[in-house]
Formats: C-alpha cells, sequence, structure tokens
C-alpha cells in the first residue's frame, strides 16, 4: 500500500479491539493450528520462542505453553515490552502479522536479527496469487492488511534477509535461519 494510504496506530488499534480472539475458543484455536503444529513437530520443548505481533489473545502461546514451551509476548499495542527484542529466540511466531507491515523490510530484518541459528520463523497469512480475483478477495478488505505476500516475495525474503529456507503449505510459511 502507499505510504499516503497506510492507517494510522489509532485506526488500526480500534480495528483490533474489534477482533474476537478469545483463547479458549475452538475455532480460533483450530484456525491457527497449522502454526501451532508446526512449532510441536520441528521444535524441542525447552526451546524459547517469541510471539511477534501476540495480539490480544495469543491462543498459540497459550495451546503450546501448556505442552512445556515458553513464549515471550510482543505486540506494539496489546503487549508493548521493547526489552523483550533485545534477545535471539530458537523460534518466532507471526501469526497473521505480516500482512499488517508498514515496512516488510525492517521487520523482517528485525526477524531474522532475533532468531539464533537455526532458529525459526513460523508465519502465517492468506497468499495472492494469479487464481484470486483481488477485486473479490476478502483479504484486501481489512484496512489494516497494507502489504501481500506471494510465493515469488518470500523467495525474495529468504534470499534478501539471509534465511536458509523458506517452505510453504497453504497458509503457513517456514523460515529457517
Amino acid at each position: 500500500m502507499d505510504k499516503l494510504h497506510l492507517p494510522d496506530r489509532e485506526s488500526e488499534t480500534a480495528l483490533y479491539f474489534t477482533h474476537e480472539n478469545d483463547v479458549n475458543d475452538p475455532r480460533y484455536q483450530q484456525f491457527v493450528s497449522p502454526v501451532t503444529q508446526a512449532i510441536l513437530n520441528h521444535m524441542p520443548a525447552d526451546s524459547l520462542g517469541l510471539d511477534f505481533g501476540a495480539g490480544p489473545g495469543p491462543v498459540i502461546s497459550k495451546m503450546i505453553g501448556e505442552k512445556g514451551y515458553q513464549t515471550t509476548l510482543y505486540d506494539p499495542v496489546f503487549h508493548p515490552d521493547n526489552s523483550v527484542l533485545s534477545q535471539q529466540y530458537d523460534y518466532i511466531i507471526c501469526n497473521e502479522v505480516m500482512e499488517h507491515f508498514h515496512r516488510p523490510a525492517v521487520e523482517f530484518a528485525r526477524l531474522k536479527s532475533l532468531l539464533k541459528a537455526d532458529g525459526k520463523l513460523f508465519c502465517m497469512t492468506q497468499l495472492f496469487d494469479a487464481k484470486i480475483d483481488f477485486a473479490k478477495w476478502h483479504y484486501k478488505n481489512d484496512i489494516t492488511h497494507v502489504f501481500f505476500y506471494h510465493l515469488d516475495s518470500l523467495d525474495f525474503i529468504k534470499q534478501q534477509f539471509g534465511f536458509r529456507t523458506v517452505e510453504v503449505e497453504d497458509r503457513l510459511i517456514i523460515f529457517s535461519a
């Protein structure tokens, strides 16, 4: 989105408060299950994670926390403790967040720097492709969704920021440091 049309923090925050992010809602848990399962499958329980853009209902952190995983929360609105951005993590959760980045290059550079060697960045977003009729695509109607990704852009991110691999399965994206 052109910088002139980016939403301001107040408009974004107001919209975030309308989202129903109940960590105990089975439908919400099912929605995030691709990320939850990927973390459980790829990371040992003693690894340290960061939920980047955790929002008001950090459901993934809650679900994996019940399995013994320790995850630190960060969100510029709901968990604005910048001190958590001064250490490195074994994994980072970026669930339905990357489409909100006003400056994706800055954010991906930061995320990569926050990962330990061999760490993993678990993202989830809806990817755009040529089969989608953009005019009818519901995902673009959220004013806080300001950047959309394609398989080609994920490969560019991998190359540009020095990730070893990028794996994509539907909405789930895993970058490996």
